[in-house]
């Protein structure tokens, strides 16, 4: 499946609808977003379960300011509409498909038992 070019529009409807979304944070002029941009495409053929959106923070400036995105490439990973990984700097292939099997194998439901309140 190739990457999807979401919008502040479609943002919450596409995380609503999919397990894992990863949103890749680009620019046009930003050099090291172009190197990543293959990479994070071959991601997304090797993995038609996932869903890999992009982001082009020039065109959607308060989406980018609604996910607080300092530097850019920025990648986030989305499960079960729950925010789990975010990190700015462009990924090689080798450290991308860690963090896809990262997020892959975490326990949604044990994540959701640490967050809630614990009482006595």
């Amino acid at each position: 499946m190739a990457t999807i070019d979401v919008t502040e529009q479609s943002f919450a409807r596409t995380l609503e609808g999919n397990e894992i979304v990863f949103v890749d944070f680009w620019a046009a002029w930003c050099g090291p977003c172009r190197m990543f941009a293959p990479t994070y495409g071959a991601a997304a053929e090797q993995h038609p379960d996932i869903t890999f959106a992009k982001v082009d923070t020039e065109a959607e400036q308060a989406l980018a300011a609604a996910a607080n995105i300092t530097s850019i490439p920025t990648l986030m990973a989305f499960k079960d509409n729950t925010l789990v990984f975010s990190q700015p700097g462009a990924l090689n292939a080798a450290g991308l498909e860690e963090v896809i099997q990262a997020v892959k194998n975490l326990d949604m439901d044990n994540l959701r038992a640490d967050a809630a309140p614990h009482h006595p």
